[in-house]
């Protein structure tokens, strides 16, 4: 997927998304890193993002990554949308979309039929066909399966308890796929 240059005039260079590569894990803390100190995404470690490279997508343009984000499996139907940034100069050029799209064919790819995203960017996944969740989306059996998952992103799927302060503010919600 290509996308127009913001930056430039005439003869604009096209962004890229494709899969993420262990040399692009420095450039995706890079762009975690703003969000992080405005308290909008949680940090995450790098031997997190190391361990986890193969669920992300970047989106790049002439060698410089300007966007990124990961598909994780949660359940045999049910993935989450995660650690989706885009740079701030190539906000609102259809580099988060062409993101989204690139994971919800993964998700398709792996079997998945639904996709959750934890976000304060509602409008933005609403326009993607996410709708705002309730408490229970899972039945009683895969919900006490995925209550042993070490996972965070499980737990705030879940809506835990202990989650809580790190959700605050967020919207839940949900794409049949």
């Amino acid at each position: 997927m290509t996308l127009a240059d913001p930056a430039e005039g005439a003869n604009p260079s096209r962004p890229v998304v494709r899969p993420a590569r262990t040399s692009d894990v420095r450039g995706i803390l890079a762009l975690l890193e703003p969000w992080v100190q405005r308290r909008i995404l949680l940090g995450k470690e790098i031997v997190t993002l190391y361990e986890s490279v193969q669920e992300f997508v970047v989106a790049e343009v002439d060698g410089e990554l300007i966007g990124c984000g990961a598909l994780h499996v949660m359940w045999e139907d049910l993935g989450e949308i995660r650690t989706l940034i885009v740079a701030e100069n190539w906000l609102h050029h259809g580099v988060g979309g062409a993101i989204v799209t690139q994971l919800e064919a993964r998700g398709i790819e792996l079997g998945l039929s639904r996709l959750f995203c934890l976000t304060f960017e509602v409008d933005f996944f609403r326009r993607r066909g996410f709708a705002p969740i309730g408490e229970q989306v899972v039945d009683p059996d895969v919900y006490s399966q995925l209550l042993r998952s070490p996972d965070e992103g499980v737990a705030e799927f879940l809506d835990l308890a202990h989650v809580k302060p790190n959700t605050l503010g967020n919207t839940r919600m949900l794409k049949n796929l």
